[in-house]
């Protein structure tokens, strides 16, 4: 299933992509997409398991960029 958030507070393209690559780790999901332009993030996870999945990955994004914000559409 795939869903999508707003993402803001990304500095570069550069960063965008970093962060893409580490959300891409996260056990559970099969698939991100970052575009920089748009502030959008897809994600591609199972449904049964999507709030510990969204978990994970707001935690990686918080390490990774912490000033950065994510917010489901």
């Amino acid at each position: 299933m795939k869903y999508t958030y707003i993402i803001k507070g990304l500095d570069c393209a550069n960063c965008a992509m970093q962060l893409e690559n580490e959300i891409k780790q996260v056990k559970g999901i099969q698939n991100a997409v970052i575009n920089f332009f748009t502030e959008k993030l897809i994600i591609e996870c199972n449904e049964e398991n999507k709030d510990e999945v969204i978990n994970t990955m707001k935690k990686v994004i918080k390490k990774e960029n912490p000033d950065v914000t994510i917010e489901e559409i």
